[in-house]
């Protein structure tokens, strides 16, 4: 402990605009108040490594953190941005874009049963021996920031690119399995290899997984997947036995099976490779739609076929994926969100490539436009990036003609306004125009009017709408209510795969 005696200090400025300055702030105080302050963890890891502040720096206070993260408050004029969390010892501080935690210097004891600790005071040595890896249990006394602390020989890994647990990593997996998708987050951000022994031990407690909230699980395989190229992590992931565990349905695309000369490629090695080019063409793509390329072949294992004539087919597979995605969703605890975009994406995946092969039609066009709607951009990124093949010539001929038909594209939507797509006259104006009752008539009228748009018989806009509306209301008035709502049940069915209906002869 230093000294009890008071120290005079300079006065303190609440102008903590840079890391250094938070430091420099705290290390006067912790000097005033005669305490151990250390700073701990990814911000002294980072500053090794020359990387980018993370706007987080985590404290380890020996003594009552509470209490001093209140006079850190108090003297900086930050008592409206503190939360304390006396129960388990720790307070946090929002300054400006800088995060401050401080947590008071523990010791951690589990039971097998239990990923919950019991959590009791304890010299700062022992709150070191606690940490997940020798890279995170550095430290840096705040009252000296030139001195690092480093009882576990973390700077030497951190030279060796080596990722390793301070103790014995069958224990501290036990004691919480989190730690493993951690290691696998560390090894992929930092392109740091994973050491035999935690190796070793990462898959033989793989398993205990289970036992962690899914939520928390979420929130890591999500920041492995956001760092580039992603496949580093996936392949970790999958290697280790770990997604086997967290995604069961996404470990099932591993593996080739042949019949013959016939064989298919591993679709899960396929896949990574299409979130890989997906990033390597779009670097700031966000997760989401990292996301849905990881699933957009989900439904393959579960659609293969063989066929002698042919060989093997999965036919049908993004719609078997789209209901996966959904049921994932669930049992997963994705948002709401989530889970449409990606259900939506994984559904539509095939459509670009089906309609080089069955010819751009503008009318196609128009339809995938309106069955995108806002997402369109995201589905063609993710397309271009699923074109792979050990034929580089080919790929090159596949990319030219795919980027042929997005060109195409954006000439049919700037001029027919198609993303936000609805009909030009709306159902209560055909209520009015025609005194029908809300019901299926109005609903076909509508949704005929809206064929006409998308087959180029008529422009997109009220004027073309009412060149064909008085002809359109005469054919729907003539039909029986039964092939009315059969009528409109092959539109809207239709509509959903892009297609259009059987027949419009009304």
């Amino acid at each position: 402990m230093k000294s009890s005696a008071k120290k005079p200090v300079k006065p303190l400025t609440a102008n903590l605009s840079t890391p250094d300055a938070a430091i420099e702030a705290i290390g006067r105080l912790a000097t005033r108040d005669s305490l151990d302050v250390y700073a701990v963890g990814g911000y002294v890891r980072d500053r090794q490594l020359g990387l980018p502040f993370s706007g987080e720096i985590d404290f380890s206070v020996v003594g009552d953190a509470p209490a001093f993260a209140e006079r850190v408050a108090s003297e900086l004029g930050l008592k409206g941005k503190i939360q304390v969390y006396r129960r388990f010892g720790t307070a946090s501080i929002r300054t400006g874009s800088i995060q401050l935690e401080f947590a008071s210097s523990r010791a951690e004891s589990y039971h097998e049963d239990s990923r919950n600790p019991d959590v009791t005071p304890a010299p700062f040595d022992q709150d070191l021996a606690r940490r997940d890896f020798t890279i995170n249990a550095l430290a840096m006394d705040v009252c000296d920031p030139g001195t690092i602390i480093d009882h576990f020989n973390g700077l030497d890994d951190l030279k060796a690119g080596i990722l390793r647990t301070p103790l014995d990593p069958e224990q501290t997996f036990r004691d919480d399995p989190l730690r493993i998708l951690r290691a696998v987050r560390f090894a992929a951000r930092l392109d740091f290899t994973i050491a035999e022994p935690t190796w070793e031990s990462m898959q033989r407690e793989a398993k205990r997984l289970e036992i962690v909230a899914r939520e928390r699980i979420n929130d890591e395989f999500f920041k492995i997947l956001a760092h580039n190229p992603p496949s580093r992590g996936l392949l970790l992931l999958h290697e280790s036995g770990v997604l086997n565990v967290i995604f069961p349905e996404i470990e099932e695309l591993a593996g080739v099976d042949q019949v013959g000369k016939h064989h298919h490629k591993d679709v899960l090695l396929h896949t990574f490779q299409v979130v890989d080019q997906l990033v390597g063409a779009y670097p700031d793509v966000p997760v989401n739609l990292r996301f849905a390329a990881l699933l957009h072949d989900i439904g393959k294992p579960r659609t293969k076929k063989f066929e002698p004539k042919v060989g093997w087919t999965f036919h049908g597979h993004e719609h078997v994926g789209e209901r996966m995605v959904r049921k994932m969703g669930k049992k997963y605890q994705f948002s709401e969100d989530l889970t449409r975009y990606t259900s939506h994406l994984v559904r539509l995946h095939m459509r670009p490539m089906n309609l080089q092969d069955e010819g751009v039609s503008d009318s196609a066009i128009r339809r995938l436009v309106v069955q995108a709607g806002d997402e369109i951009d995201d589905l063609l990124k993710m397309c271009r990036a699923d074109i792979t093949s050990g034929n580089a010539r080919k790929v090159r001929r596949y990319l030219k003609e795919f980027d042929r038909m997005v060109d195409r594209m954006e000439e049919i939507e700037k001029k027919d306004v198609l993303r936000a797509f609805q009909s030009p006259i709306r159902g209560e104006e055909i209520m009015r125009r025609t005194d029908l009752p809300e019901g299926p008539r109005v609903g076909l009228i509508k949704a005929l009017i809206e064929e006409a748009i998308l087959d180029g018989e008529i422009h997109n806009s009220e004027e073309g709408a009412n060149a064909i509306f008085e002809r359109v209301v005469n054919e729907v008035q003539a039909l029986d209510e039964k092939v009315v709502l059969t009528r409109l049940r092959d539109i809207m069915r239709a509509r959903k795969d892009g297609l259009p209906p059987p027949t419009l002869e009304v």
